[in-house]
């Protein structure tokens, strides 16, 4: 079995950062390309990056050895000629050709959630937002290098950001394609890494955003802003920016779609006799609504075109009034002795 450890020279308590830094020495100093490179040893070198690089897998090594030795487990490595035995290598070399290919050098999408209130749908609105996230290195223009110096070829992956695996099993030797390690997938690297990036072309900052928020958006709807998610690694297109809008209760009114309720009370007298009563709507302003004679309790009233504007642009919901006959608490001796005459008159 392998030792993979001391193949990388390094101790079982080395850290992530340490396995990198030994892996990278060592494939520098053993790449085929190079004057004195050994492909073999580069191969093997890779190997065990590819085994203790990988969380999972180390643990999983660490554990059985790369054999799956011991607990009574068959020696598949026995049987099968010494060799690493993964199914999932298999199946990834069977179906990478299928995989969609993805801009590696994209941004990151964000998302955000802004709340408004209910007056703000009536009316839309312009809202400034300081949203943190990864933006374009100023001092490289977010090419990842030191200005007057350029991006050269990654030695490893010969300018592809892809190199190959090749393993034996038993259905034969099969190659898989991978992100070259060395520059992540670029296929180029800093000649000298930017000072104030570190190569990455990008640092985290803030950045001022205005959002535009339409007349009639309602809670759950979603509105794009292309180009304002985080910046694109070393040139590459910036993600997109997803706003997702809540809008807060009112107390007087209630929305359903593009409608809007409300409740008001009125008098014993005025639901009897019929009255002008004064409704208040979402913009503020007051208007006077008919309440015929012998209006019962819950009773509701429709008024076109004061509910909300559809998003769509085209016209406005409708308000809906229900009124309520308020019953008093405190009588005066006059109310109550006129309140006694028309029970007996039936009333």
């Amino acid at each position: 079995m392998k030792d993979y450890y001391q193949i990388l020279g390094i101790e079982k308590t080395a850290t992530d950062e340490e396995i990198k830094k030994a892996y990278r020495k060592l494939a520098h100093q053993y790449h085929p390309d190079k004057k004195g490179g050994n492909e073999s040893k580069f191969k093997e070198i890779n190997e065990a990056y590819q085994v203790l690089g990988n969380k999972d897998k180390r643990k999983q090594y660490d554990s059985f050895g790369g054999a799956f030795e011991g607990g009574g487990g068959f020696d598949f490595s026995s049987f099968w000629g010494q060799q690493d035995f993964d199914f999932s290598d298999i199946f990834d070399s069977f179906f990478s050709g299928f995989q969609k290919k993805r801009d590696i050098n994209k941004g990151r999408d964000l998302e955000l959630l802004i709340s408004i209130n209910l007056e703000d749908a009536l009316t839309g609105l312009e809202k400034t937002i300081n949203l943190s996230k990864l933006v374009e290195c100023e001092r490289c223009s977010g090419k990842g290098a030191e200005p007057g110096t350029e991006l050269k070829e990654c030695a490893m992956c010969r300018g592809t950001g892809q190199v190959q695996q090749m393993k034996k099993t038993f259905l034969g030797t099969m190659t898989r394609t991978t992100t070259c390690p060395e520059c992540k997938g670029q296929g180029r690297i800093p000649e000298k890494p930017c000072n104030v990036c570190k190569g990455k072309g990008r640092i985290k900052s803030e950045e001022e955003i205005q959002v535009s928020i339409p007349a009639g958006v309602d809670s759950g709807q979603v509105i794009e802003i292309p180009g304002k998610g985080e910046a694109g690694k070393r040139g590459g297109p910036s993600g997109n920016l997803y706003v997702k809008i809540k809008v807060n209760p009112h107390p007087l009114f209630e929305r359903k779609g593009d409608d809007l309720f409300t409740e008001k009370e009125i008098s014993f007298t005025q639901a009897a006799l019929g009255d002008e009563v004064e409704i208040e709507t979402l913009e503020g302003k007051k208007l006077f609504l008919k309440v015929p004679q012998g209006t019962d309790s819950g009773k509701v009233f429709k008024l076109s075109g004061k509910g909300i504007p559809r998003f769509s642009g085209w016209g406005r919901g409708s308000l809906f009034v229900q009124l309520n006959i308020e019953t008093p608490k405190k009588l005066t001796r006059k109310q109550k002795e006129l309140l006694k005459s028309l029970k007996k008159q039936g009333l």
